[in-house]
């Protein structure tokens, strides 16, 4: 094979890592600084597939859809913290699996009774439809490219709010002791409301964004669920450099897998995280609790 044909296939392992930061990111929030196990977090993927199928289809403009889109996974996400999430904080992690696992059964009937069981497609932009030659017959899609310099400007914008603002540090500190942040008057409930909402709006986005180069159809949050609790269990629960090593980590495995050894392609992901748990319990950026 030719030089040109591993190019493509890395660049594409990129792009796959950037939109499962995406994801992961918003779950690793809510296991570190909420300690709620949400399975219910690839659901949101499949809203923002559906809201950018619905949206795109009803405006005629896939960034419309996307701007109108991204306020209402937000509210989505304060709606669903707000009358369910917010009763488990004190519970038993059964409670969170049972009333997050019966959140993956409303969201799936609602899609069906909107939108049907039928498979949808959306229509990549026009300015972004174009390829990009790589060689005399070789060429990548714009949109793919779009798509990784998307996920690097918002996991940019993640690290400065994390790192550098007031808001950040009330996360991590909430992270690390959630009583010592609400003992220093800080109204922790509303904390916990924008993490989720949060958490909701980055899965949704990918799953806008990943909308005109995957199908749109019913389920399609549950495969990206497992493979963003891999991430998160290798780069390490509530570490967001953990999540974007796990990442581009399963990118790579999954991708190159498939074109090398697609026999074993569907082991190598979970193989690795079986190493990487042998070699740091705790993930590689965790820490024990």
């Amino acid at each position: 094979m030719e030089l040109s044909f591993y190019l493509v296939q890395l660049l594409n392992a990129v792009q796959y890592g950037f939109l499962l930061f995406l994801v992961a990111s918003g779950l690793t929030l809510l296991f570190g600084i909420m300690g709620i196990i949400n399975l219910a977090h690839g659901s949101f993927y499949m809203v923002g597939a559906y809201l950018a199928y619905w949206l795109t289809d009803l405006t005629g403009s896939f960034w419309l859809a996307i701007l109108l889109g991204l306020p209402i996974a937000l509210m989505v996400g304060y709606l669903v913290e707000r009358f369910a999430i917010s009763f488990l904080y004190q519970r038993d992690h059964l409670y969170q699996v049972l009333l997050t696992f019966a959140l993956i059964l409303v969201f799936n009937e609602l899609q069906q009774i909107l939108w049907g069981t039928d498979v949808h497609g959306v229509v990549i932009p026009e300015i972004l439809a174009g390829s990009i030659p790589l060689t005399d017959n070789q060429s990548y899609p714009i949109y793919r490219l779009f798509i990784s310099a998307a996920c690097i400007a918002i996991a940019c914008g993640m690290y400065w709010v994390i790192q550098k603002t007031r808001l950040g540090m009330m996360i991590r500190a909430g992270a690390s002791n959630r009583e010592m942040v609400q003992a220093l008057g800080i109204d922790v409930n509303r904390l916990f409301a924008f993490v989720f909402s949060l958490g909701v709006a980055l899965a949704a986005f990918a799953g806008m964004l990943a909308a005109p180069v995957d199908s749109v159809y019913p389920g399609m949050g549950e495969n990206v669920l497992i493979i963003s609790f891999v991430v998160v269990v290798i780069g390490g629960t509530g570490s967001i450099k953990g999540t974007f090593v796990g990442a581009m980590l399963i990118g790579l495995v999954s991708t190159f897998g498939k074109v090398l050894l697609p026999e074993m392609a569907s082991i190598m992901v979970y193989a690795l995280m079986a190493v990487i748990l042998l070699w740091r319990p705790h993930g590689l950026f965790g820490r024990a609790a």
